[in-house]
């Protein structure tokens, strides 16, 4: 029996002693479902690894209740502060250098100089990390390189019994995994496109920002490996119809369509639905599945990130 539990008071605070005792626990946010473990314990932080076959050399995102608390594990510069200041709550991640005191486990930066740092929006995913106390190292809750969590459901049917509980709150609002953004260094830079569009950021910063490419030796982030979030399903992007087997998932006023992201052509709406609409044309009853056009702006930055390591990924399988 899977262990999803709806994501009440009495079930946040089991979640929350859980977490404590160093077991994992799937939690939902904003963004996708996260894997959680507390991200101070090896052993907790290993099981991640474990649990999603992840490479240890892929850092994760500790996730914090709020930014004074995230202060106490990373460098905050003024632009850091201003940043939190902004988008925080919500989905956006900074990679900032570690303190010199920080207790955070090396295996969740992955060794490096920097930490990923991260305050949820979702108003249950805060409550659990005050509950529980302690930083929780929570990458998305799936094996490693499939497509992202965004129901309860999801996650039960790619990591079952790996996980010691799974706190369910329906599905997730925006869909896609957090922007992360790079300000360790002199120039910002966005190392994963996200649920935060590029635009906010550049406006928030006042001028453009540099978009980093894919890194399959070193990633500073999670998402910049090349093969991530696929499909078991053949992939193709910008179809203008699906070819015979294929499903085609439409955006905006496409015919003939097997699900649409968006009929309306919104791409937040689009977002939301995406790993949603993957997750069910990845039957068998397919021989692939053919993906619409999509708009790279905004939102559609992210879902077409997701879609290109989606498509390069299948085409290696």
């Amino acid at each position: 029996m899977e262990p999803i539990a709806p994501m009440t008071p009495d079930s946040i605070a089991r979640a929350a002693a859980l977490l404590r005792s160093g077991e994992l626990v799937a939690f939902p946010t904003e963004t996708v479902y996260g894997l959680g473990a507390d991200a101070t314990n090896d052993t907790a932080v290993a099981r991640i690894f474990d649990a999603k076959n992840r490479p240890s050399f892929n850092p994760l995102i500790a996730h914090v209740a709020d930014t004074d608390e995230a202060a106490t594990y990373a460098v905050f510069t003024p632009l850091a502060e201003r940043m939190a200041a902004r988008f925080w709550p919500g989905p956006l991640t900074l990679v900032l250098s570690r303190r010199p005191d920080c207790g955070l486990s090396r295996l969740t930066s992955a060794g490096l100089d920097t930490v990923a740092m991260r305050v949820p929006a979702h108003a249950g995913a805060r409550e659990l990390l005050r509950i529980a106390g302690i930083p929780v190292a929570a990458p998305s809750a799936n094996r490693s390189g499939l497509l992202s969590p965004t129901t309860a459901k999801h996650v039960a049917e790619q990591l079952g019994d790996r996980v010691a509980m799974i706190l369910d709150d329906g599905p997730c609002a925006v869909g896609l995994e957090s922007t992360v953004l790079d300000l360790s260094g002199r120039t910002p830079a966005i190392l994963r496109q996200g649920g935060l569009a590029q635009e906010e950021i550049e406006n928030a910063l006042g001028e453009p920002v540099l978009v980093a490419g894919a890194d399959d030796t070193t990633p500073k982030s999670p998402g910049m490996l090349t093969r991530h979030y696929a499909p078991t399903r053949p992939l193709r992007m910008n179809a203008s119809a699906a070819d015979p087997g294929e499903a085609l998932l439409g955006f905006g006023s496409v015919a003939d369509t097997t699900m649409n992201l968006s009929p309306a052509g919104d791409l937040v709406e689009a977002a939301a639905n995406l790993f949603a609409c993957l997750h069910a044309l990845d039957t068998p009853e397919y021989s692939g599945i053919a993906v619409s056009p999509i708009p790279e702006t905004g939102l559609g930055r992210a879902i077409n990130d997701r879609l290109r390591r989606a498509a390069e990924s299948t085409e290696q399988l």
